[in-house]
């Protein structure tokens, strides 16, 4: 039976102390995904935005949408705490090797948002945080059930909790559109390695 991950988001919301705010580590992909994201869980957690993405294989598009997304927190979210992962291209390409040519949200994808969400547990793990999740379900072009059993894995394997989620229902994605035209947030046009770029080109 299909899972609806806002039904069990809500579940886990509702189930949340209401005398203090958990911690949550939150994988964020880029500014404009976490704006919405940010704004709907501040109001339940403690949240650290913690930017790994490997993936962005150019160094000047890694540096601009990190720089967007401490931006954004800084503008809008101060409550909210920040941690910059180590910027590691060779581990992206060690992990893509054999699956070039695999189209966008294939298998390569799969391993990609497992690598991300993976560093992500483990740090929240090391770091004693209440709970670990990802932006990356906010997109129409992820997929929220491949991503939630990723999370599930990952919260089986390290006992750390994972927040079931599908952000871009509830208009999600559309208030993510809207809060980066207001803020004028960096929207990028692929996801961010160069596999993507290439598939967006042709």
């Amino acid at each position: 039976m299909k899972i609806n991950y806002q039904v069990k988001l809500d579940e886990i919301l509702n189930s949340l102390p209401k005398n203090k705010k958990n911690t949550l580590l939150l994988h964020s992909c880029c500014g404009p995904c976490s704006s919405y994201v940010l704004e709907y869980l501040s109001h339940y957690f403690q949240i650290t935005v913690y930017y790994y993405n490997p993936n962005i294989t150019e160094i000047e598009e890694y540096q601009k949408r990190v720089e967007e997304q401490k931006r954004l927190i800084q503008q809008i979210y101060p409550d909210v705490d920040f941690i910059e992962g180590p910027y590691q291209p060779e581990i992206f390409f060690e992990m893509s090797r054999g699956l070039e040519e695999e189209k966008e949200g294939g298998i390569r994808c799969s391993k990609c948002y497992y690598l991300r969400m993976r560093e992500t547990a483990l740090l929240a793990k090391q770091l004693n945080f209440d709970y670990f999740a990802t932006t990356l379900s906010i997109s129409p072009y992820k997929n929220s059930e491949q991503l939630n059993k990723i999370g599930k894995t990952l919260e089986q394997l390290y006992g750390i909790h994972y927040l079931y989620a599908d952000f871009k229902k509830k208009n999600g994605y559309k208030r993510s559109i809207e809060l980066s035209k207001q803020y004028h947030l960096y929207r990028q046009e692929y996801c961010g390695c160069e596999f993507s770029r290439k598939e967006r080109n042709l």
